[in-house]
């Protein structure tokens, strides 16, 4: 028999807020070996640092890496703020349709620059009246705070996603966008830390029932490489299964 992810927490003992408070960073200032999968964006995910700080410590010139290659991991990975105030307390007012939801959807935006705002005004340039196409937004430092999560009007209106081509997935799926063109650059550690506590809270206290997660590309009938080489897919869902 197969068990759903809440089965399953409450069959070990475990609450979604116990999960969610669980260690998910390795031990930094220590040494990694690269296993066959690896990426620089999935170890600075596991160790909660950056692609940049661990290039710069191993004076690596691209990234790429080797199966068996010894890695340090700088010492200085700082523990995770909470970068969800906001985003909670906005929520607290709205009547979510907890029913409705059952997939999350992450993006990102291709360019390096933007906020909700600015995209808003695109989309509904583009005539999509809804405005931002996606529910929630994450910011890169430059138009709006490094790892700021902002609430775009659908998730203020609960209303259907426009973030990808299909009307039925749209109306259940929620858009996750986060600033920068990752075919080009990395997720800064901020924003993934603030992608990782949004996933967290979304999937173990507001909407349990969003069990499904996809990155754009790995939607039927989407021809894109969003959210782009960089972005760390393959662990997030080892992360967020189903």
């Amino acid at each position: 028999m197969t068990l759903s992810r809440r089965e399953f927490l409450t069959k070990m003992g475990l609450t979604a807020a116990a999960v969610t408070a669980l260690p998910v960073h390795l031990t930094a200032g220590s040494t990694y070996t690269v296993q066959k999968g690896d990426t620089l964006g999935h170890i600075a995910l596991r160790f909660g640092t950056s692609v940049r700080a661990i290039k710069n410590a191993n004076k690596l010139n691209s990234d790429l890496i080797r199966v068996g290659q010894k890695l340090s991991i700088p010492a200085d990975a700082a523990p995770s703020t909470d970068l969800l105030g906001a985003v909670r307390a906005q929520t607290s007012k709205i009547p979510v349709r907890v029913d409705n939801w059952r997939r999350i959807v992450v993006h990102h935006s291709a360019i390096k620059y933007g906020n909700a705002a600015a995209y808003d005004r695109e989309h509904r340039r583009r005539g999509m009246k809804n405005g931002l196409a996606y529910h929630f937004v994450i910011g890169n430092g430059i138009d709006s705070g490094d790892g700021e999560i902002e609430i775009g009007p659908r998730w203020q209106k609960q209303l259907l996603g426009g973030h990808v081509k299909s009307y039925k997935i749209n109306l259940t799926a929620i858009g996750i966008c986060l600033v920068g063109n990752f075919e080009k650059e990395h997720p800064t550690k901020r924003q993934l830390d603030a992608f990782t506590q949004l996933m967290d809270w979304l999937r173990g206290q507001v909407i349990p029932k969003a069990i499904h997660f996809a990155g754009h590309k790995e939607l039927r009938g989407e021809q894109t490489v969003c959210p782009g080489k960089n972005f760390p897919l393959a662990a997030m869902h080892q992360r967020y299964p189903g």
